[in-house]
């Protein structure tokens, strides 16, 4: 195709002679440039380099170390001022080369491989269009010739192939011209490069990721990962049009994002909890009951005097005890009882393979029926209305409950991306097998896992309570797993195993609870909200399985 030398389109050694000058001119400044700085900046780095090496070596005796660094760094000095002495006329190189390129690249070079890529482009098209209408053509003769119903149905598949390396053809065709286009655009960048070793402005830096995002874009793995995001935000710009016309009421106001984030914010411990479940393609159903177990154990602890309810038939009075010690007890409570299950069911899930699905939903049915049997059903009322405002206080009516959540991402952003178990979790996720052959503790890392949703199960359930100030019962919290499961899904947290990111889990929290909120406010009936969750769900794990497809 290039050496068709066509109109604007230019062969290689055309594009070489455009280049020459400006590689001539850039390359005379570079060789100045690496000339001053080879004494100085160069000697400096290898110098630093050496100093870093010495005080890693732990084979060295300690005065043999300082008086090699000592030695080391009185170079380094000298390098040093040879750096500086130099460093103005190197500037001034620097700005020469750049005024140049700024002058002659784009201009001479850049937009005439561009113009002539725009051309082979369309050229290569046409030819395709050309060649697909001639396989037609011929295909079409060969068949009016048969007669044989094989032979039809042989000449049919063999026309089939011939369009694909057709079309495989194009396809090549067209990742070459990008190819050449792409890089006709980065040398300017590999120049600066050296010129400036490696220092780019927040600009430059800005249009190579810009460059970079256009040249690896591909519509089908965009759609697939951002598709079910941008059909979610049409249908709330929806909401937001539809809502002040039928309510007379405009959705997005302050303090509606505010209830929003504030009614989001325990929901952010349960889905980061069952995150990192997902994340070793597991999952957990007992969160809604773990929730109801969390809120009525807080309820019963902090309860504004005597309890009105009982546990296996025996009142309890915490009223002896000062308000903060019942919040800390409430708190450690809410998580050791949603530890101690959680953990329960990843012994079993990792001594046993036994399948998350199974064992959690052994815990659901055994929290439920333990909690709705000791307390018999009841609602244990009203907590201290002093705990709400120690926990969780409005400051000029902003919700501190959000500060809590964005404590919990932080931290939990932190276990999975700088710890060893967090790496070792996404290694388990991936592949168990692989990751117990290079010396991962599946055991440790399953249990571990489960664990830590059990603590931030314990702290939601304890956070909701002071939200709600109180009234735990058994039964709250029900299908709250499915929020909290549906949350991870749609931020992006594979049920493969070993995908995900907590900004992903952040992102499917808000956006579950911004659509339920601005569902209730529009007057859509909770059963249909269901409906709405479940099709986002089947949406997002279909999407999920598509982009699992294609990596294999």
């Amino acid at each position: 195709m290039r050496n068709m030398a066509n109109g604007k389109i230019l062969t290689a050694e055309q594009e070489k002679k455009l280049l020459a000058p400006i590689d001539e001119y850039v390359g005379k400044i570079q060789k100045k440039i690496d000339a001053l700085r080879a004494d100085g900046t160069d000697k400096v780095i290898s110098l630093q380099n050496s100093i870093d090496a010495i005080k890693r070596d732990r084979t060295m005796a300690a005065s043999d170390k300082e008086s090699a660094i000592a030695k080391l760094r009185g170079e380094l000095e000298k390098a040093k001022s040879v750096e500086a002495a130099n460093k103005d006329e190197i500037a001034k190189l620097i700005a020469d080369a750049e005024n140049y390129l700024k002058a002659h690249f784009d201009r001479e070079y850049y937009q005439p491989v561009k113009e002539s890529c725009e051309q082979e482009k369309a050229l290569a098209k046409t030819a395709y269009e050309e060649k697909v209408a001639k396989l037609k053509a011929e295909h079409q003769a060969t068949v009016a010739k048969l007669s044989n119903r094989q032979e039809i149905k042989d000449e049919k598949y063999v026309q089939k192939n011939r369009l694909f390396d057709a079309k495989m053809s194009l396809d090549k065709d067209l990742q070459e011209i990008k190819d050449r286009r792409h890089a006709a655009y980065s040398y300017k960048y590999h120049l600066i490069d050296l010129l400036r070793m490696s220092k780019f402005s927040f600009a430059e830096t800005q249009a190579q990721k810009w460059e970079n995002y256009k040249y690896t874009f591909n519509r089908r793995t965009f759609l697939l990962q951002n598709g079910l995001y941008i059909a979610i935000l049409i249908i709330f710009i929806a909401l937001c049009i539809i809502t002040p016309i039928i309510k007379h009421t405009p959705l997005l106001t302050y303090n509606n994002v505010l209830n929003i984030l504030q009614q989001a914010s325990p929901r952010m411990f349960l889905a980061l909890g069952v995150a990192g479940l997902i994340l070793l393609a597991g999952t957990d159903l007992s969160i809604g009951r773990m929730v109801g177990m969390g809120m009525t154990t807080a309820t019963i602890i902090m309860h504004q005097g005597v309890n009105t309810g009982s546990v296996f038939g025996h009142v309890f009075d915490f009223t002896g005890i000062p308000v903060a010690g019942r919040v800390i007890l409430g708190l450690l409570a809410c998580v050791v009882l949603c530890t101690f299950f959680t953990t329960i069911a990843g012994f079993f899930t990792a001594k046993f393979k036994m399948h998350p699905f199974i064992s959690t939903m052994a815990n659901m049915l055994v929290i439920f029926g333990l909690v709705t049997y000791a307390t018999k059903g009841v609602s244990f009322g009203a907590i201290e209305s002093a705990i709400p405002n120690m926990i969780i206080p409005k400051i000029n009516g902003f919700p501190t409950i959000i500060l809590w959540a964005v404590a919990a991402v932080i931290i939990v952003w932190f276990i999975w991306n700088k710890t060893t178990f967090g790496k070792n979790l996404y290694a388990v996720g991936g592949n168990a097998e692989a990751a117990a052959v290079s010396g991962i503790s599946v055991f440790k890392v399953t249990v571990g896992a489960f664990i830590m949703a059990g603590i931030l199960y314990g702290f939601g359930a304890w956070l909701e309570c002071a939200r709600m100030f109180g009234s735990g019962s058994a039964a709250y919290g029900q299908g709250w797993e499915m929020d909290a499961i549906a949350a991870c899904v749609v931020g992006g947290v594979s049920f493969t195993g070993g995908i995900g990111k907590i900004s992903g889990v952040v992102v499917g929290v808000f956006i579950f609870t911004a659509l339920t909120y601005s569902l209730t406010i529009l007057g859509i009936d909770t059963n249909l909200q269901f409906v709405f969750s479940g099709i986002i769900i089947l949406v997002a794990v279909t999407l999920d399985c598509l982009k699992y497809v294609q990596k294999k």
